[in-house]
């Protein structure tokens, strides 16, 4: 049977660990969608280099698995004098920098296909709507694509999110720690690695949890005609709109 005051007293020494694994999921989710966002551009763009530098691009990482990534970018870069000599290399010599770029180069290829997707789903009939008003193209993307993309698109991406949470647990593997390594150095120290990574599994269920909570929020937010109607005054409100 488990020691549940050991497990609340482990679940308390990995805290400290959280900012480090919401920094690096935070960090990476973000730069990654602008990436992946550059990406899927160039998927659909009329230039058939640009889309097919893109999809090399997307199957190649893709294909790569996120550890092998990250120990290539920390392990094997610098075996090159050139990037030693850098202005780069100031980064990449610290675990930090090689890990976001590992998870932001990773999650850049599936948050590129979760975009192009949400864009494609955009109705042309809108589209045409938009530019026979007059609307320049900048303003059609801001106004039009962009809010029914997001739209399509957040479901899927929250997924991701969630998986960049988990994938944060691998950059224990190039000394930072976070909370999965601050959890391996107690188990190699306690000799009790069941309880000690229950209580780690308990910190990221808590994260996923309340991120599909927000993402849920959100979701609810920008898609008001999805919401049940409400009665108020004994009048019928479509949408609960606020």
């Amino acid at each position: 049977m488990m020691d549940l005051p050991f497990i609340y007293q482990t679940f308390v020494q990995l805290l400290p660990g959280i900012p480090l694994t919401l920094g690096l999921a935070s960090f990476s989710v973000v730069l990654g969608g602008l990436l992946g966002f550059i990406i899927a551009l160039l998927r659909l763009s009329p230039s058939s280099p640009a889309r097919a530098l893109a999809w090399v691009y997307v199957q190649v990482i893709r294909s790569v698995p996120l550890l092998v990534l990250l120990f290539m970018i920390y392990y094997g870069l610098s075996q090159f004098s050139t990037i030693r000599a850098s202005f780069l290399w100031p980064f990449l010599r610290e675990p930090y920098w090689c890990a976001l770029l590992a998870l932001t180069i990773n999650t850049s290829a599936y948050a590129s296909e979760i975009i192009r997707g949400g864009l494609r789903s955009v109705p042309r009939g809108q589209l045409e709507a938009a530019y026979a008003c007059g609307m320049p193209r900048a303003l059609v993307m801001r106004r039009i694509i962009l809010p029914l993309a997001v739209r399509q698109a957040l479901p899927a991406y929250s997924n991701e999110i969630i998986a960049m949470v988990k994938a944060t647990s691998l950059a224990s593997l190039v000394t930072l720690m976070d909370v999965t390594g601050i959890a391996s150095s107690i188990a190699t120290e306690t000799y009790r690695p069941i309880e000690v990574f229950v209580s780690a599994g308990i910190i990221y269920f808590l994260i996923t949890y309340l991120l599909t909570r927000a993402v849920h929020w959100l979701e609810h937010r920008l898609n008001p005609h999805l919401r049940p109607p409400v009665i108020e005054n004994n009048q019928l409100i479509e949408g609960n709109a606020a």
